[in-house]
């Protein structure tokens, strides 16, 4: 697999059913800080809203695709600081997608559009302790471990870690 497998494009009201089905799997709400379901008609307007241009709405989620133009997972821009040129990053493929490379291509695709386009110094992800699939495809893509965030996300009946992770373009 090469950066040329995956492509990154804007959301379209096409995705809805596979946006829906990701958004509302209740395995990642811990890692979303989500504590009840989207409904239909709020993601289509969030899908709506995605033609605001990022320094507007201060994010941006793109559609994570292969070879075949099938979805594999979805990549966001979140926390956009153009003033600051920094951007978090949060990724999610499908279950029957992980260990493809799909996920540290798109990391890739998007810090390169990131720095080009965005003028972005600096990218980080929040990344829950024991998410170790995450943790490779960032650390693959020259992000560092730059901090620890002790009890910081409660889950499962007890508070999980989570590490700051950072890739400078300088």
């Amino acid at each position: 697999m090469s950066l040329n497998d995956i492509s990154l494009r804007a959301l379209e009201p096409s995705d809805i059913k596979i946006l829906l089905e990701i958004e509302n799997n209740t395995s990642y709400w811990k890692y979303s800080n989500r504590t009840e379901p989207y409904s239909l008609d709020l993601l289509e307007k969030y899908v709506d809203q995605q033609v605001q241009d990022i320094f507007q709405a201060r994010q941006k989620k793109f559609v994570i695709t292969n070879l075949k133009k099938a979805t594999v997972g979805f990549i966001d821009l979140f926390e956009f600081e153009p003033i600051h040129r920094r951007a978090g990053v949060g990724i999610i493929i499908n279950e029957n997608d992980h260990g493809k490379g799909f996920g540290r291509y798109a990391i890739k695709l998007l810090g390169n559009y990131a720095k080009q386009h965005l003028n972005i110094n600096c990218l980080f992800a929040n990344i829950a302790i024991e998410n170790e699939i995450s943790i490779l495809a960032f650390e693959a893509c020259g992000y560092k471990k730059v901090g620890l965030k002790k009890a910081w996300n409660f889950y499962q009946d007890k508070f999980h870690d989570e590490y700051l992770y950072q890739k400078l373009f300088t």
